[in-house]
């Protein structure tokens, strides 16, 4: 069984609206990907990830009907706290999901395209640097940055993360790749939804932590 199969997204509408219902559900299963990375300084990104799940579903529950989609808690939350928004809420809180499922997809596709550093072939150090300069970097200080860049240096082994993702069973490399391309097709259309949602209603934030 692969860990990502086991928890596919669904594919998104033709209007490219992401339901939070069935958005929450599918993600509360990503905290347990960064468990595969082994290092606890990567537990980091999946406390921040974990935390801002349960802030989007603590809005979404007060109002299921009102929150149908995310878009529509943006707009809610734009019409409820004019002054603050979009640095406020589930619209926070989501900014911030987004980059940490950025930051998975990144790595992932970069393993699925055979990216890979040719003197040490067996390690992901290449590929998770790729995810975080492209996903999270810029919106981190320096100190933080300091942080992930030792972590680099205890990400697993290419082969332990795959089998990681295959719940520890012995399946071929290509087999697993098969199953994170499988993964990344409706994944990867939903984070560029979220994305592109941001962009249009003009809630994107460049502020650092």
């Amino acid at each position: 069984m692969s860990l990502l199969l086991d928890n596919q997204f669904k594919e998104l509408p033709p209007d490219n609206q992401v339901d939070t219902k069935v958005f929450l559900e599918a993600v509360a299963h990503l905290p347990s990907f960064f468990d595969c990375l082994g290092s606890k300084v990567f537990s980091i990104i999946k406390s921040d990830i974990n935390g801002n799940i349960m802030k989007i579903k603590g809005v979404y529950i007060k109002d299921p009907e009102r929150y149908a989609t995310l878009q529509h808690i943006l707009e809610a939350e734009r019409e409820d706290h004019a002054a603050e928004w979009p640095k406020v809420g589930a619209t926070l809180a989501l900014m911030w999901l987004k980059r940490g499922l950025r930051f998975i997809q990144i790595l992932l596709q970069s393993l699925a395209d055979g990216d890979r550093d040719e003197s040490n072939p067996n390690l992901i150090r290449i590929n998770v640097t790729k995810a975080y300069e492209q996903s999270l970097k810029k919106y981190h200080g320096w100190l933080v940055q300091k942080i992930f860049h030792t972590a680099l240096y205890a990400a697993p082994y290419r082969s332990n993360f795959l089998k990681a993702l295959s719940k520890g069973e012995e399946v071929k490399d290509e087999d697993c790749l098969a199953n994170v391309r499988e993964f990344l097709l409706n994944f990867t259309a939903t984070v560029d939804a979220i994305y592109e949602m941001y962009t249009n209603l003009n809630a994107e934030l460049d502020y650092t932590v």
